[in-house]
């Protein structure tokens, strides 16, 4: 683990200094723990350069799976502060900053209709991700995912307009169809939905692949064309009535400026309370999965955030197990508020300045 980086600098503080610390709910933040600590025990995790050390953080998980399922709040919070120590990260330059996701529920069906007409395609043969020795020639330096052609020649992915004109129609197939542009936009954003089908089944999808094209914030168009006047005003709720409000074209370039695409699986949802499997192989838990920006923090290292959010205070701890294309930085969160529309609602105007605290393995 480095103490610094040329963007940030790790602060011991100790846990007294911690606002809500003592009020936090030690044993969700458990449990959320426990989850990546049976992952933790499978796979050590790929240290990073922010930490903490990926086998010092299985020894600790391999702590937490000893002490069992049903561990109540005052056995969680002297678990966290007799093998950890809290980290402040601070930021060279800046402050902090915090968004909120969530799993999209809504209605598909398995064949298009005009009602449902869009489709969550799967990942088309051949397509995957670039590694470090593959021949880019020929292709976008910023390109991170494309066609091999089985003799190792790689060629780009279409992009998200000329996919959804139909440029991969017969080569990607479609796992279900949802109803708009907009809807499997989010879905998109998201990287995951629980589709409710006509007899009453419920259907994940959750991220395979994508086109690999950069990410572009769609929500900058409403700055840019002034719709809003600040980024803190383009908020989830307010992209999506300004997208659902333009005219049919219009809607379909402005959707098209993300050049990134994504490809689903199907996954079964074993757990109704928890969310989709992340990128560090867990289910995300409400209020208490983290995604971070992976090549900066170890997944499943604890993490203490502090925010202002509209629905008040946030003073939780929290776990890294999941990625995001726009969550970029060591100060830089993006919190899981769970599944349907009323996660929706919390995630949705989640934009604000947070301060970030990481927990690092104690060695002693």
């Amino acid at each position: 683990m480095a103490d610094s980086l040329p963007s940030a600098h790790l602060v011991p503080i100790a846990f007294t200094d911690l606002p809500g610390w003592a009020e936090d709910d030690h044993a969700a933040a458990f449990a959320a723990f426990r989850h990546s600590a049976a992952r933790l025990i499978e796979k050590i995790p790929t240290s990073k350069t922010l930490g903490p050390d990926g086998a010092a953080l299985a020894r600790q998980g391999k702590l937490a799976v000893a002490l069992g399922d049903n561990v109540v709040p005052a056995a969680a919070r002297a678990f966290f502060e007799a093998h950890f120590r809290p980290f402040r990260i601070e930021p060279v330059s800046g402050t902090g900053f915090v968004t909120g996701f969530f799993e999209p529920e809504v209605e598909a069906r398995l064949q298009p209709s005009l009602a449902f007409p869009v489709p969550l395609l799967a990942p088309p043969d051949g397509l995957r991700e670039i590694r470090d020795h593959d021949d880019r020639r020929n292709l976008d330096p910023a390109l991170t995912w494309a066609f091999e052609d089985g003799q190792g020649r790689l060629a780009a992915c279409p992009e998200r307009g000329a996919i959804m004109a139909g440029a991969l129609d017969g080569r990607a197939r479609p796992i279900a169809y949802v109803k708009s542009q907009v809807e499997a936009f989010f879905i998109h954003v998201q990287g995951a939905a629980r589709l409710q089908l006509p007899d009453g089944r419920l259907m994940r999808v959750t991220f395979a692949a994508k086109s690999g094209h950069p990410y572009y914030s769609v929500a900058r168009l409403m700055v840019e064309r002034g719709v809003v006047t600040s980024p803190a005003e383009a908020t989830a709720d307010a992209l999506r009535a300004w997208l659902e409000g333009l005219a049919p074209q219009e809607r379909r370039a402005a959707l098209a400026r993300n050049r990134s695409y994504i490809f689903f699986r199907e996954a079964p949802v074993n757990d109704p309370a928890l969310g989709p499997i992340a990128a560090a192989g867990v289910p995300l838990t409400p209020g208490r999965s983290l995604a971070v920006d992976r090549s900066l923090i170890t997944f499943h290292a604890p993490v203490f955030v502090e925010a202002d959010l509209t629905a008040g205070p946030f003073n939780h701890l929290m776990v890294a197990q999941d990625t995001g294309s726009a969550i970029v930085g060591p100060a830089r969160g993006d919190i899981f508020f769970g599944s349907g529309d009323a996660a929706f609602a919390l995630a949705a105007r989640v934009r604000d300045p947070a301060r970030f605290t990481l927990l690092v393995p104690r060695e002693d």
